[in-house]
């Protein structure tokens, strides 16, 4: 089954132009599914994406935990040698990442990310797969 899939490249390409330093801005599904990408190669997006997926099932359980919240990761924020990772919910079962150096606007990239969510959120919405005809 082929679905036709908003393209959003250019709009991940506007995320990595605004922001200095941006290196790599992927979006995946919560199962950990490229579904667009932007200044990296594939399979390093695919890679990316697989490893966001376990991450963000990670956050997911650990937000659970606050028993006055609604259990939803909303944002990721990994500080490692040389950069930053952010992973934001993207819309129902989608997720936005963006890798970057280490000098980067941290909140100037934050914004950026969430404004680009409340754009195109439901574009960024990952539709179930079905491989058949939906009762």
């Amino acid at each position: 089954m082929t679905q036709q899939r908003f393209n959003m490249d250019w709009m991940l390409k506007d995320l990595a132009s605004s922001v200095p330093q941006t290196r790599h801005v992927i979006v995946l599904s919560s199962d950990g599914l490229r579904m667009a990408q932007h200044g990296t190669d594939t399979d390093a997006a695919d890679r990316l994406a697989a490893a966001c997926a376990g991450l963000q099932s990670l956050s997911t359980a650990i937000a659970a935990e606050f028993p006055d919240g609604d259990g939803q990761m909303r944002l990721v924020v990994i500080e490692v040698d040389g950069g930053f990772f952010y992973l934001m919910a993207a819309g129902a079962g989608a997720y936005l990442a963006v890798l970057a150096d280490d000098d980067v606007d941290a909140g100037l990239i934050g914004q950026r990310m969430r404004d680009l969510v409340a754009r195109i959120g439901e574009h960024l919405t990952s539709p179930p797969r079905v491989s058949g005809p939906v009762a």
